[in-house]
């Protein structure tokens, strides 16, 4: 693979935008094993998937709109029993200029508040559950993602102890950007571990609280799955190896 002259980008960009470097790393990361790691999808009780007509009512871009209900969760799971939908909509916009060509809208419709609270409560209950079942965890919200390289640093949705939360508001099942994006989380991680001797996650947990499913795996079986090699060294050292070869030579 030939590599252009990256500018410095956030890990969440590298994922969706520039596939390639990951496909160095994740040649295996094909159509079957998403297929098969999506047959292991969950849903859990009590949570209802909001309706895509409602959606569809919505003249938000989706991203904006799924934003909001990330930025209003967040506040309910902080103990905001009523959250400013102003604050949210500063919120969700700062995020979105990050990674989109955002729109902000003027206002915000009935059809808007409606889908940003049902995703929004659907996403409390879903990480309540999970928190439950691990008692003796503390939930992060927007865990640090060290850069390296022309990568730079970002932030993730959720972790719980070793175990990494994505949040995805999408109408389908989970793709090969999502899990590039997780395994890209992973990376650097550890590629800071090793000089920091920090720990890293072992289990990446996929949400989705628009269709109300959810995936659990193992960063070791993602690992070994869809890379060349499932030595972590190795796939660490060929991750600086890429940005600083292109890194030298901007």
């Amino acid at each position: 693979m030939s590599l252009s002259r990256f500018p410095v980008r956030d890990p969440r960009t590298v994922a969706r935008d520039i596939p390639g470097v990951l496909d160095v790393l994740f040649p295996r990361l094909s159509g079957g094993l998403v297929s098969s790691l999506n047959k292991k999808m969950f849903a859990f009780a009590g949570v209802e998937p909001v309706p895509d007509e409602l959606v569809d009512k919505s003249r938000l871009q989706k991203a904006m709109l799924f934003e909001l209900s990330m930025a209003r969760a967040e506040s309910l799971l902080s103990g905001d029993r009523e959250p400013s939908w102003d604050h949210c909509l500063q919120l969700a916009s700062t995020r979105q200029r990050r990674h989109y060509d955002a729109k902000v809208p003027d206002k915000l419709e009935q059809c808007d508040y409606d889908v940003a609270t049902h995703a929004a409560q659907n996403l409390v209950v879903m990480l309540n559950k999970v928190q439950a079942q691990n008692s003796d965890a503390q939930l992060e919200k927007s865990p640090f993602i060290p850069g390296l390289g022309w990568i730079a640093s970002g932030n993730g949705d959720f972790s719980l102890g070793s175990m990494l939360i994505e949040v995805k508001h999408t109408d389908r099942n989970f793709v090969a950007g999502d899990f590039r994006q997780v395994l890209m989380y992973w990376l650097l991680k550890y590629a800071a571990a090793i000089e920091n001797n920090d720990d890293v996650w072992s289990d990446v947990l996929l949400l989705n609280p628009r269709r109300n499913c959810a995936l659990l795996v193992k960063f070791d079986y993602l690992l070994r799955s869809a890379s060349a090699s499932s030595n972590r060294v190795e796939l660490s050292e060929l991750l600086r190896s890429i940005v600083s070869q292109d890194f030298d030579r901007r």
